[in-house]
């Protein structure tokens, strides 16, 4: 390998007859190690040795990319903190021009506090409140509250403290805005905006902000052109958002591998008792290094193992290891991880102090419910892919497990290096090569499609109004409930309690059909089992977030208090059969409404037209498509969070409202198709898949559509063809010959191999229908063929025990599971009593057998143990959904004479 540079770091003051030697003579064992030959104390190695000062003076957090500040002349604002030391809030800033990270401590005097509605006179009468220690006065206020739709005077009683707040709240009768983090009040009650650009003078932040482009205010003025003054604002300051470029920040993705006797074990992160044995490290800058701990009886490998591209330096000393790891770190303000909170960070922290090390070396520090580190930022992208909107509406659903393997496969096309040994028995070329390839992945996912994911971070703060260690680990009904908040305080409204909110708004009139809700959710329309040729599918542009502006939903302004909207103003929200269910106050625009129409406008009406824009630069067109999938992914999660019961907005008659609505709505353009004579074949939620539609049908309803509701329908996709197996369940071939396998289960992590291998043939037979009844006769043959097959390898025992293992991960430790044991857990149970041990994290593979638990884990089996009818149930549950479109019957799989009874429709 060209270009190869292996280093040997010797820890400080190791001598000829010291653990030096052995590395030495260790590496240079490695006939194949083809680089500069040195000579060190007296011994010829063919190596190149740097050795590494371990002082800690060298290491100590001094590095010049963090930084103290008074004043500053433009940075990001990405996260605001509370020192309980210091009693203050600081921000941290990333000026990008400097790589350098600015931390700025509040000097405005700003304290926590919460609001009583006992008056500001009376709280001296409160004696606990008074003598409390961290009291500091209290302060009439006005707020408006919008659940009453009046002006109220309460008291504002300010504290020192934010540990005092819940303990002074339960000494009033009533307390509003005593929940809410201390860190996020004061970025609401300042307006401060995360990602956005801002200078300090005079000891407080001001805005920077962008020049915005003639054409897209033009656009934007359209937007608003028959809208209030209020909205007009609002949407002057979303502006801003969407036209202010991003920062370009250094970043370095970190990943580490530590030994551990037990294979499969994952070591106890408190502990830190089994020693780290490698780290990779690659940056965006070009930095790509694996750092390696030389230990006895292990082999230096076949050199042409080691990653390409990656500079190689091996260790005698894990301390000095770390140290060094500590040292590059430092100089990124950025680290990226995954699974960084879980494992990787805390491990290295406790690994340095169980080694000696000072807190004031290690970086690495707790800060509220995750870790970060002490000179920037961290963020660990299992947290953020594993957010549903994430996963859903900003990637379409492409992952399915939420594993480093499985994202980057669907994202990048990359894949893990596959090992069959224990990570602790890998050679050192071998580990390094797996080490380096888990962190350039976690890299890339940042960095792929100019920096997508980044860029979609940062558009996201700024909509949730939520720092970007916080952002990127919390739900989406965090954000929501965070641009809610922000928007409250601007406004001078009062942020409703959630008892409040319960008791006012808390009727339903409908029933669940879905177990785990209080109303009726969206409709679906049973399709009729078969293939369809020619099939195209109208969807209705955000549904539920256009359903939430056109009739004014918000909160507040549904089922009104009596007086506080005329009758003439209110209308009624009916179900698909007429019963009127709530009624809403259109007088005023709700604040829920107002900001989600006007996103959902800003999206259709400016940023998807400018993405797709050939005029504009390559760069442009890419940021304003990040733009729109942003507020997409916001906007699409809106309606939902307010049916949450742990949302502090929950407001079910709300949620209700919506679905009801989207009923109403589908159910309605459901008759008028039939009217037009189109044949709706399957609908679901916002979608309608028409069977071979005339086109000047398809216009006549798209234009009644939006005459009748205000509301876009427009041609999604069309099939060459579709197979319909029961409803939420079907296979699309598009026009491009791209695949949509929607709801069928045979790809899923716990399905056995030998069943997805059976899966995958019978998708891609389908996949090759041509449209004649010759090609669809051969198909159905074939996949009678495949899925007899393997019914016959089942019943012939022709596998192996890998090819029917279930692979399941322990959520828990195998403890906490007391009142019924899965299958899974049954299997991880066997495993301990032989001695492996296994614990939460853990992928358990087991195969289900004839014994009395029912299942062996895979290490325990043998194929005799094998309980085939339990394997012809999955296989059955997997494939009779492709099998049902063709009419084919299970008892012709199973031997039995079945009726040819495939019903041909072109």
């Amino acid at each position: 390998m060209e270009g190869l540079i292996i280093k040997v770091s010797l820890s400080r003051g190791a001598g000829r007859r010291g653990r030096s030697r052995s590395l030495l003579e260790y590496v240079r064992s490695s006939e194949k190690c083809r680089v500069v030959e040195v000579r060190v104390n007296d011994v010829l190695v063919k190596v190149s040795v740097s050795t590494v000062n371990s002082t800690i003076r060298e290491y100590h957090l001094h590095d010049n990319c963090c930084e103290i500040v008074n004043s500053l002349d433009g940075a990001y604002l990405l996260g605001s903190y509370y020192s309980g030391k210091a009693a203050k809030v600081y921000l941290k800033f990333y000026d990008d021009k400097n790589n350098k990270v600015c931390i700025w401590y509040d000097k405005t005097g700003h304290l926590p506090y919460f609001i009583t509605n006992v008056p500001p006179e009376r709280i001296s009468e409160i004696e606990k409140v008074r003598n409390d220690s961290s009291f500091v006065r209290v302060e009439a206020v006005r707020k408006y509250d919008l659940l009453t739709g009046k002006w109220l005077r309460l008291s504002k009683i300010v504290v020192k403290d934010p540990q005092a707040v819940p303990r002074l709240r339960k000494l009033v009768p009533k307390a509003w805005e005593a929940k809410i983090k201390y860190h996020d009040n004061y970025m609401f009650d300042n307006g401060l905006v995360p990602g956005m650009m801002y200078g300090v003078r005079n000891g407080k932040p001001y805005s920077i902000e962008a020049k915005i482009p003639d054409a897209i205010i033009k656009l934007f003025e359209e937007v608003v052109r028959d809208a209030d003054k209020g909205l007009r604002e609002t949407a002057s300051r979303l502006i801003h958002l969407f036209e202010t470029r991003p920062p370009r920040i250094k970043r370095i993705a970190l990943d580490i591998e530590v030994y551990t006797p037990f294979r499969g074990r994952i070591p106890d992160v408190e502990k830190a008792q089994y020693p780290i044995i490698s780290v990779a490290l690659v940056s965006n800058d070009g930095l790509r290094k694996v750092l390696a701990l030389a230990r006895e009886d292990v082999r230096f490998g076949d050199v042409k193992q080691l990653p390409e591209g990656f500079e190689l330096e091996v260790f005698d000393s894990e301390r000095s290891l770390i140290l060094e790891v500590f040292r590059i770190i430092n100089q990124y303000p950025l680290v990226i991880t995954f699974n960084g909170d879980g494992f990787d960070l805390p491990y290295l922290h406790n690994r340095a102090l169980v080694l000696g090390l000072d807190h004031d070396v290690v970086p690495i520090e707790n800060v509220r419910d995750f870790v970060s580190i002490r000179h920037g930022f961290h963020i660990d992208l299992y947290k953020f892919f594993s957010i549903e909107a994430i996963q859903n509406y900003a990637f379409g659903g492409a992952y399915k497990d939420k594993t480093l393997d499985a994202i980057a496969q669907a994202l990048l096309g990359e894949t893990k290096v596959r090992v069959e040994e224990s990570i602790s028995d890998l050679t050192i070329a071998e580990l390094a090569n797996y080490n380096a390839r888990d962190a350039e992945l976690t890299m890339k996912l940042t960095t792929f499609s100019n920096d997508l994911v980044w860029k979609l971070m940062i558009l996201i703060m700024r909509l949730a109004k939520m720092s970007l260690e916080d952002v990127t680990r919390r739900r989406v009904s965090a954000w929501i409930k965070n641009l809610m908040y922000w928007e409250h305080r601007r406004r001078g409204y009062l942020i409703p309690n959630e008892e409040d909110l319960r008791q006012i708004k808390g009727v339903v009139k409908t029933a669940a059909k879905v177990g785990g809700k209080r109303y009726a959710g969206a409709i679906v329309i049973d399709p009729i089992p078969g293939v369809y040729f020619n099939v195209t599918v109208l969807d209705f542009a955000s549904l539920y977030p256009s359903i939430i502006k056109v009739w004014n939903l918000s909160y507040e302004t549904i089922d009104p208090p009596k007086g506080l909207c005329g009758e003439k103003d209110l209308i009624e929200v009916k179900d698909e059969k007429g019963k009127v269910l709530h009624t809403v106050c259109m007088s005023r625009r709700g604040i829920t409404s107002e900001l989600v129409g006007l996103l959902r406008d800003i999206r259709v009406k400016v940023y998807k037209r400018m993405a797709k824009d050939s005029n504009l630069p390559e760069e442009l067109r890419s940021w304003y498509d990040v733009v729109q999938s942003a507020m997409k992914v916001y906007i699409n999660a809106s309606y939902g969070v307010f049916g949450h019961e742990k949302f502090p907005l929950y407001t079910p008659s709300l949620a209700e409202s919506v679905t009801a609505l989207g009923r109403y709505v589908i159910t309605s353009t459901l008759a008028k198709a039939s009217e037009l004579g189109l044949k709706v074949l399957y609908g679901d939620t916002d979608s309608l898949f028409i069977w071979n539609p005339q086109e000047e049908a398809l216009r006549k309803l798209i234009k009644w559509v939006e005459e009748s509701f205000s509301l876009d329908l427009e041609v999604d996709k069309a099939y060459k063809h579709v197979a319909f197996a029961l409803k939420k369940n079907y296979l699309g071939i598009r026009e491009d010959g791209k695949i949509d396998v929607k709801g069928l289960v045979g790809k899923k992590k716990n399905v056995p191999k030998l069943v997805q291998e059976a899966f995958t043939k019978v998708v891609e037979l389908i996949s090759g229908i041509d449209g004649t009844p010759v090609s669809l006769e051969k198909v159905k043959k074939d996949l009678k063929d495949t899925v007899q097959n393997l019914y016959y390898r089942l019943k012939n025992r022709d596998f192996t025990l890998e090819d029917v293992a279930f692979r399941t991960t322990l959520n828990k430790p195998i403890e906490e599971y007391r009142k019924t044991t899965p299958i899974h857990v049954k299997a991880a149970k066997q495993l301990r009593r032989y001695g492996v041990m296994v614990s939460k994290g853990d992928t358990i593979l087991y195969v289900k057998t004839k014994t009395r638990d029912k299942v062996k884990a895979i290490q325990l089996a043998k194929l005799d143990d094998i309980d085939i009818n339990e394997y012809i149930d999955a296989m059955k549950s997997v494939l009779q959904q492709l099998l049902l479109p063709f009419s084919i019957e299970w008892e012709e799989i199973a031997g039995s004479i079945g009726l040819y009874n495939f019903i041909v429709r072109k």
